[in-house]
């Protein structure tokens, strides 16, 4: 009775790779390239930048900071630079942490 509800199942010839190892194949290499340009490449790129940001601090710059302080870069060492934050109020910061450059005389108040 169940025979006629349900077609029974046969092992094909020759296995899983002799039919359907190249579109699986294919399947993951598209997959890949797909990963490749929405997620490494971006990513890739925004890394760039922010390294390209970092080299290129000098003093004079308005930045802003990752946790949103806001300040004029007075000095600028290997790993830190010092921010002016407000008239005589320095900080120490660490370089990556710098998220923008701001335009100049963007911050008045300072």
């Amino acid at each position: 009775m169940l025979d006629l509800l349900i077609s029974p199942a046969y092992a094909a010839e020759g296995g899983i790779a002799s039919s359907g190892a190249l579109p699986q194949i294919l399947m993951i290499v598209a997959f890949a390239v797909i990963f490749y340009f929405l997620l490494w490449r971006p990513q890739a790129k925004r890394a760039k930048a922010h390294r390209q940001l970092v080299t290129e601090l000098s003093k004079g710059d308005e930045v802003v900071v990752g946790g949103g302080l806001a300040g004029r870069v007075t000095k600028v060492g290997d790993e830190f630079i010092v921010l002016e934050i407000a008239p005589g109020t320095e900080v120490n910061v660490q370089k990556s942490a710098v998220a923008t450059v701001l335009p100049k005389n963007t911050l008045k108040s300072i």
